[in-house]
């Protein structure tokens, strides 16, 4: 953390909220935002880019009455930033009422900054980033199959959070997050099959082994080859966990504030309700030590605790930034998240699905005929009814052993009966800001194309 960038910007977010309060505004908040991002990239060993990037965005929201107006800008120059507070307060002063706006009392502001781990102090070199893409790529290449590659790309990317308000708020945080990633093409002609594998950590150092990383990739993409399609049929479905996560995506979008507020959710009336089944827990916990979503605290400046959103299958909170709390009358959950042009809105940290006792093996073990499901696409979701039907690759299973696979097939059913039916297994791990183990779903219609 650059402790004398981060005073100083507070220092010039404190000033600009003293000349808005000067000229007019009730109550205003400041916040900037400065970026470093180093990335490369290279295919077939050829690199295609390494560039550096540094930026910095202050945004200035401001209150007037039941207005707001938010403005943003990359300038710090004096008189540049006294026309910016004008404009933002003649803007609050033209739009119509919101009744929820508004920034936090003071009793609710976080306090104390933790040490989640969440900034790598050294920068990886070009050398590094190059290295990393490099071993990643040739060990896609190597496994026998593979006949081109789509590329490998590694990055890091540093920012430093500034936060200021009238209501007596001011800190600061800084985290890095650093990536890794190869896709693969395998196969020739009409059988040809792409895949990937990814990697992303707080610490570069954290990062997956480069060579591991590419072989799986590989290992994926000629796993592909000779699918076939199948006939419609009923029956249980297993999601590999990086997609299996997405089902965490369409239930926090359910749960969300804004969209419970305006009746636009199909868990609207399901708060307390049970909507998963008795063993199934869903945390989200934004204090996690080198946690890739983690931060002290949220972009209004509360306190963010660990919460289950769902226990024991029960529905026990919505997602709530302060003004969707204020709307539905409950507390905020201290999840609001902001750029530097836009309110704070609602955002989840570190989502994910507690495990089970099974392992994948045992949750498949039983299955006679079933699909396992290792790719999803197109976005057929209904969040106001749940309706649900995506596009699907992976693997037929048979007698519980994955045994050839398949493509071209569409998922049907409704989350409500999805989220009933879902059983974890045991393998959690880390890998994305929204995560799950590998799940098995009963009762879904599976689409073929024979």
């Amino acid at each position: 953390m650059n402790r004398d960038i981060q005073s100083d910007d507070k220092n010039l977010l404190d000033d600009v909220l003293k000349k808005a309060l000067i000229n007019g505004a009730d109550s205003a908040d400041g916040i900037i935002i400065r970026s470093t991002t180093v990335s490369h990239s290279q295919r077939l060993g050829k690199i295609e880019k390494l560039e550096r990037e540094e930026s910095m965005s202050m945004g200035l929201r401001v209150f007037s009455g039941k207005k707001q107006a938010i403005v943003s800008s990359t300038t710090t120059k004096p008189e540049e930033l006294d026309e910016l507070v004008l404009k933002v307060i003649a803007m609050a002063n033209s739009v119509p009422d919101d009744p929820w706006c508004g920034l936090a009392d003071p009793k609710q502001l976080a306090t104390q900054t933790l040490d989640l781990e969440i900034s790598d102090s050294k920068e990886p070199n070009n050398a590094d980033l190059i290295t990393v893409a490099q071993e990643c790529e040739e060990s896609a290449l190597e496994i026998d199959g593979v006949t081109n590659s789509e590329g490998a790309e590694s990055s890091w990317n540093h920012n430093e959070v500034s936060l200021v308000a009238t209501n007596g708020f001011s800190n600061s945080y800084s985290r890095t997050n650093s990536s890794l990633s190869v896709s693969v093409i395998a196969g020739q002609g009409t059988d040809m099959e792409s895949d990937y594998d990814f990697s992303q950590a707080v610490f570069f150092s954290d990062l997956k082994n480069p060579r591991k990383l590419g072989a799986s990739a590989g290992r994926r993409a000629v796993s592909h080859l000779g699918s076939r399609k199948m006939p419609t049929s009923a029956v249980p479905v297993v999601f590999d966990p990086r997609i299996a996560n997405s089902f965490l995506g369409h239930l926090i979008s359910a749960i969300s504030g804004p969209a419970v507020a305006t009746g636009t959710s199909f868990l609207k009336d399901s708060l307390y309700q049970p909507i998963f089944s008795s063993n199934i827990t869903i945390v989200d916990d934004p204090l996690m030590p080198r946690g890739l979503r983690s931060k002290p605290f949220d972009s209004e400046g509360l306190d963010n605790q660990k919460i289950n959103f769902v226990e024991d299958g029960v529905l026990s909170s919505w997602l709530l930034d302060l003004a969707s709390s204020r709307q539905l009358g409950f507390q905020s959950t201290g999840r609001a998240a902001r750029s530097t042009s836009s309110p704070p809105s609602p955002s989840p940290t570190n989502l994910y699905l507690e495990p089970g006792p099974l392992s994948p093996a045992e949750l498949m073990a039983d299955i006679k005929n079933g699909f396992y499901v290792s790719s999803l696409m197109g976005m057929g979701v209904n969040g106001v009814t749940g309706d649900y039907s995506r596009g699907a690759n992976g693997f037929w299973i048979e007698n519980g052993k994955l045994s050839f696979p398949v493509s071209e097939i569409t998922i049907a059913g409704n989350l409500i009966e999805i989220y009933k039916n879902i059983v974890p297994a045991n393998d959690l791990n880390f890998l994305y800001g929204i995560n799950s183990p590998t799940i098995r779903v009963d009762g879904l219609t599976v689409a073929g194309s024979t």
